[in-house]
């Protein structure tokens, strides 16, 4: 029980490996499997709890129909799981194209940002260059109208 337990964690490293699964058939795993099984027998690893307690009692057929049942209930939840992978995958692309597109906007922004900052210090100047001019033109009409009286 050990060992399997052991081997069943060395082969676990490569079920959630999603190019091990491209070619994966489930009919194909069956024939594999009824093909050991034809030629040693049962394997010895009936103590394992992949067949329930029962399954010394049942015959070798009906632990085969088990074991085939489990294994489409195991293949169901990988295309499930495979699928949703996909759909994470996709709506990841999809974040990350907003990702970019944002970043895009946001420099445009930076740069929009940039130039109006400096046409306001450009105005700045010119009205401070326009008080200035103001302030002499007031004192030379102060000047003229003294000089007037």
């Amino acid at each position: 029980s050990s060992k399997i337990r052991n081997l069943e964690v060395q082969s676990a490293d490569h079920v959630a490996v999603l190019e091990d699964c491209v070619d994966f058939s489930l009919g194909k795993t069956i024939s594999k499997i009824e093909e050991k099984l034809e030629r040693g027998g049962l394997p010895d690893c009936l103590d394992d709890d992949t067949i329930p307690s029962v399954g010394n009692e049942i015959g070798a057929e009906a632990q085969i129909r088990f074991l085939k049942a489990k294994l489409r209930v195991m293949q169901e939840e990988l295309d499930s799981v495979v699928c949703e992978c996909k759909k994470k995958d996709d709506e990841n692309q999809n974040l990350k194209s907003r990702l970019k597109d944002t970043e895009e906007e946001n420099t445009r922004l930076q740069r929009t940002i940039s130039m109006q900052h400096s046409q306001t210090e450009k105005y700045k100047m010119l009205s401070q260059e326009a008080n200035k001019k103001s302030e002499g033109l007031q004192q030379e009409v102060i000047a003229l109208e003294k000089v007037l009286q």
